[in-house]
């Protein structure tokens, strides 16, 4: 860390001082946020002006650290815009990335965003109001795919598609997504997607063919009627890697003891488990064997990390992943940095994608789009 010293105007100090009142970051974070911001718009002018012209634009919506970035960018596609509302995913795709996100997305203006060829978003699921289009539709009012999803993060995906008109996009969601809400919120999905324009195609995929751990997402991929016609096709073919990923694959030989359950905790998460084995659920730990895949990481690791815990033996207790681990479980590069505390990067972590999963689906996608500009001409 190094002190610089800068003068400011009395407004400039006002404005800070305002902005600190109305959020919870201090003069440091506002001083290093507003820096940042430039050094990443100076960036992304630079790169975009490197951008090849055969090369696919995308953007990155609720982009937490950037796995669907990482998946995209290595089939040569160039970021050119990103959102994450999260300060600390902001400060792990800063320093990954040498760009910080935008903000909320839903105070961003649709025109403010740049054009792009593919929108790429893992967005939150939120139930839809489905009682309020029932009224409007008892009205005799139109409601539009705008007033169907208003209120939840799914309306920003829209109205920006709406507004851009990418030539494709990439959603990802939790696997349960079709039955949410008893099935409600798809169905407005579905056909709010449809409504803008595109012929599209879902699929649940595992990414334990990529690495070893048991993770279930649904893809929610679209086209471009306006563009390519209705009659588009498509498959989630994937290269599969030959061998089963498995999970001592991803350990570290040497872990801090930190990282080994106290004595009260593994009491508790045993005896918690053993309750309910006896009213018949299956709630409890899980200590998977090393030659397989693990559970699903999930957010709430860093609480217990009872989901997956690594035998150490009878002597030992046995212990959480540690943050790299975590990351090497979702498929990220062995130099992507972890600049967070422990609890902020099991959040993180669970929160993100299987890395060589996205690379594989943008494979497929950026292939397409290839296959169909060739036929559009």
């Amino acid at each position: 860390m190094k002190q610089v010293h800068i003068r400011l105007e009395e407004a400039q100090v006002k404005g800070i001082q305002k902005l600190i009142g109305d959020t919870d970051m201090t003069m440091q974070d506002v001083m290093s946020n507003a820096l940042n911001y430039y050094i990443s718009a100076h960036k992304q002018k630079v790169e975009s002006q490197k951008t090849e012209p055969d090369s696919y634009r995308f953007i990155d919506l609720f982009a937490g650290i950037g796995g669907m970035r990482i998946g995209f960018e290595r089939h040569g596609a160039k970021c050119v815009f990103t959102s994450e509302w999260d300060k600390f995913c902001q400060k792990t795709y800063f320093a990954n990335f040498a760009e910080m996100p935008y903000g909320d997305i839903t105070k961003i203006d649709a025109s403010a965003i740049p054009d792009h060829d593919i929108l790429v978003a893992g967005f939150p699921c939120q139930p839809f109001s489905i009682a309020g289009v029932s009224k409007k539709n008892s009205l005799g009012r139109e409601t539009g795919f705008l007033d169907k999803t208003q209120g939840t993060l799914f309306f920003d995906i829209a109205r920006i598609l709406q507004a851009k008109r990418p030539k494709a996009f990439l959603l990802e969601n939790v696997k349960n997504l079709v039955s949410h809400d008893r099935g409600n919120t798809w169905k407005v999905i579905e056909a709010t997607l449809r409504d803008l324009g595109y012929t599209i195609f879902s699929e649940v995929l595992d990414g334990q063919d990529f690495v070893p751990q048991h993770r279930e997402r649904i893809f929610i991929t679209g086209f471009d009627m306006n563009r390519y016609g209705s009659d588009v096709e498509f498959t989630y073919d994937l290269n599969k890697p030959k061998a089963q990923p498995q999970l001592h694959q991803i350990l570290e030989p040497l872990v801090e003891s930190k990282y080994t359950l106290s004595d009260s905790l593994w009491t508790y998460l045993q005896e918690y488990a053993e309750k309910h084995r006896k009213k018949g659920n299956g709630f409890g730990y899980g200590r998977p064997d090393l030659r397989g895949p693990s559970r699903t990481l999930s957010a709430r690791y860093y609480k217990d990390g009872s989901e997956i815990l690594i035998d150490q033996g009878r002597q030992m207790n046995p212990r959480r992943l540690t943050p790299r681990e975590c990351a090497r479980l979702q498929g990220f590069p062995e130099n992507f940095k972890i600049v967070v505390s422990d609890t902020q990067a099991y959040k993180q972590f669970g929160n993100s994608v299987v890395v060589p999963l996205i690379s594989e689906i943008a494979r497929n996608i950026i292939e397409k789009l290839s296959e169909l500009d060739r036929l559009h001409l």
